[in-house]
């Protein structure tokens, strides 16, 4: 199954956000050992830098974490075509939220794993909350 991984549920698991890191680690374990193939956007991975060192406040370890999260999840690219379509095509509240899914779509991924269900209502890629997914797969 493929899966893309929303910002939100990777700094779940790297912070240890209760409650949801508990969820979060799981799917982090499942893309570990192959159940899942799970990616992130290469524009999310900006985010989880910036969001990590604000909580690290630590360079080395920002690029350790991220040296961690390569090894476990496939970077999905992000074109220009991507978007345009998010901003053209999707009535979503959000751009970040309708270029991930424009992303999705284009990745041809089973769904997105996210903590921010209502953002995703219109998504063409259907979106699942990480217990969700875990109750729903596993």
């Amino acid at each position: 199954m493929n899966v893309l991984i929303d910002t939100n549920v990777i700094l779940d698991a790297m912070v240890s956000r209760a409650p949801f890191n508990e969820s979060a680690e799981k799917l982090f374990l499942l893309a570990a050992e192959d159940k899942i193939t799970a990616f992130i956007t290469a524009n999310s991975v900006t985010d989880i830098y910036y969001l990590l060192h604000k909580h690290l406040h630590d360079n080395t370890q920002c690029r350790q974490a991220l040296l961690k999260i390569f090894t476990i999840f496939k970077i999905l690219d992000v074109t220009g075509s991507d978007c345009e379509k998010a901003l053209e095509l999707l009535t979503m509240p959000d751009y970040e939220d309708a270029l991930l899914a424009t992303c999705a779509k284009r990745g041809k991924v089973d769904c997105i794993i996210t903590r921010n269900l209502k953002d995703f209502s219109v998504s063409p890629v259907n979106a699942l909350s990480p217990d969700d997914f875990l109750k729903k797969y596993l």
